[in-house]
């Protein structure tokens, strides 16, 4: 592990490998951050700990093209280890850079540690996070974009400006007495946040908030908005006063392009809309109003920050623009389902996004995932068919790697399709065939809303429905333009289906992105695997590989990796 300074073969190993992966079309964007806690930014009153990057919360804008190459040097200021993970970046053939517990040793406090990833045929609006100890309630997420090459159009004209707008739920509570809370009592106050941000901070014309957010546009001009939840608890409603907005884009997907007069952002969506200063000068709300809870106009529940027209002569006037209610989940599903796959557009690639259509794929594989809570032991906690994911102190991705998994995880005793009769806490990986079409139906048997992430791929969004899955619910699916995205929402009693082609190999992590969710066991992982050694197949471990746990003393054994399976 690199303690603070500069180590010369790391430096030039990570060189070396950025020109290796970059090509005529990539550039090598190199970043040095340093995480810190910061206790006088005080979003909303009180005095509290925010994890910034080089001072800043939210963190700077990654602001990357097709193909670049990233490297993002981590200085870890925090009393505890850190971990960043690069929400909804596909790190093709580099699981190794994933940045969760499963894929990498934490980066030590006082010491640093290099991210080097390409954001390899990929373009849209994504964000960063902390993954580890709760530390996302505290801050430490930001922006990352990831822009057209300009040999591919983009499918709308260009917005006079594009603006990062990062909304998510905000504890007043310290994030280690939260973790503590939870870890002890899943029932805690920990449940609802106390109020909603607006890039870091508070509800315009609250009295408790340090300062609002603003954005000044010119009438007649059209902009970009991208919009992403970055809470841990929360989906919310996003409208703007006597505005419309139109989809373009969302987690990596340019959409159909459909008009709005508000949009569900659900925990760790991102989306990008396009809205028009086409009304008088004027200052208009912009609002967010969370799903699934009871709040007045004056709640810090409801974000709220303003529209600027650069001659407005007047301030924002009441009301606030309603949204529809929020315990209305047909609104929202059959919103969910009207957000599409636009396919006549190219993206990353010049040939149309419709190539890759999943109406005649052949599935090879079924996941039937449940998440719930149940008592294990005494102690409550959220469970994936009655199994809840406890995070070894050697990440999966080492065991694997070095020695088969052996000691650390159970390979393929998860129950992909089915609900484990006992609640049972452990480390288990599930097999994912490598170049398969593989089914996922996440059910929700919680009474709040669920978002699922899997890392290294994008889920085809085919379907949304109420109560149990079956076979049946197939021939309600969406075959024909269903939109690929990082992230999906799945309602309380209810069930989503996804498609997803595992051509990624790799160790990745499938999980809840409600923070208590995942942080008290609601993931699994999924291991990708080709038992060819090339290294077009997955790249080998890093030269700067740090370890931990079963390998904290020993030296990097990168050149002598135990077989793999069929080796």
């Amino acid at each position: 592990m690199a303690a603070y300074g500069t180590s010369g073969w790391k430096t030039a190993f990570v060189t070396l490998l950025a020109i290796l992966l970059s090509g005529a079309n990539s550039a090598d964007i190199v970043l040095e951050w340093v995480v810190d806690v910061d206790t006088t930014i005080n979003p909303f009153t009180s005095s509290q700990p925010v994890i910034t990057i080089n001072g800043m919360f939210p963190g700077p804008l990654i602001n990357a093209t097709t193909n670049d190459v990233v490297r993002v040097n981590v200085f870890n200021n925090v009393d505890e280890p850190l971990l960043i993970t690069w929400s909804g970046i596909q790190q093709r053939l580099n699981s190794w850079q994933d940045g969760v517990s499963g894929t990498n040793c934490p980066i030590q406090p006082g010491t640093n540690w290099t991210y080097v990833f390409q954001t390899k045929d990929q373009i849209g609006t994504f964000t960063y996070f902390p993954s580890i100890n709760y530390q996302k309630v505290a801050g430490g997420f930001g922006p990352l974009r990831i822009n057209n090459r300009i040999v591919i159009n983009v499918p709308f004209p260009k917005p006079e400006a594009e603006f990062d707008l990062l909304i998510g739920d905000w504890f007043l509570t310290d994030y280690k007495v939260l973790r503590s809370a939870v870890e002890s009592n899943l029932t805690s106050s920990a449940n609802v946040p106390d109020v909603l941000l607006m890039n870091g901070k508070g509800p315009y014309g609250n009295v408790n908030s340090k300062s609002s957010e603003s954005f000044t546009v010119t009438k007649g001009k059209t902009y970009r908005f991208r919009v992403a939840n970055v809470g841990t608890t929360l989906s919310f409603n996003f409208r703007i006063q006597n505005h419309q907005m139109v989809v373009v884009e969302t987690e990596g997907s340019y959409t159909s392009q459909i008009t709005l007069d508000s949009l569900d952002v659900h925990v760790g969506q991102s989306y990008s809309v396009l809205v028009t200063a086409n009304q008088d000068d004027a200052d208009y709300y912009i609002i967010a109003s969370p799903k699934m809870l009871n709040t007045t106009d004056d709640s810090a529940l409801v974000a709220k920050g303003v529209l600027h027209y650069s001659n407005s002569a007047s301030s924002v006037t009441s009301p606030l623009p309603s949204g529809p209610d929020p315990f209305d989940t047909d609104f929202s599903v059959e919103q969910a389902k009207s957000i599409r796959w636009n396919m006549t557009t190219g993206a990353a690639r010049p040939n149309p996004q419709g190539t890759f259509n999943v109406t005649n794929v052949t599935l090879s594989q079924t996941f039937i995932l449940e998440g719930s809570i149940s008592n294990i032991n005494g102690d409550l906690r959220y469970v994936v068919n009655n199994v809840s994911y406890l995070t070894p102190n050697t990440p999966v991705k080492l065991a694997d790697y070095f020695v088969n998994g052996t000691g650390v995880y159970e390979l393929d005793e998860f129950p992909i399709d089915s609900v484990n009769d006992a609640a049972v806490n452990g480390v288990f990986v599930a097999t994912g065939i490598h170049k398969g079409w593989h089914e996922i139906v996440l059910r929700n048997d919680l009474n709040v809303m669920d978002s699922w992430h899997l890392d290294g791929f994008g889920f085809y969004v085919v379907g949304f429905g109420d109560g149990e899955w079956t076979s049946d619910s197939r021939s309600t699916y969406n075959l024909f333009d269903p939109v690929v995205r990082s992230t999906v929402e799945v309602y309380p009693g209810g069930w989503t289906a996804v498609y997803t082609f595992l051509d990624n190999p790799g160790m990745w992590n499938l999980r809840s992105q409600h923070m208590k969710h995942w942080y008290m066991g609601e993931e699994v992982y999924i291991r990708v695997h080709d038992s060819d050694p090339n290294a077009a197949k997955e790249q080998p471990p890093p030269q700067n590989l740090l370890l931990c746990g079963i390998f904290k003393d020993s030296l990097v054994p990168a050149q002598s990796p135990a077989p793999q399976d069929g080796a």
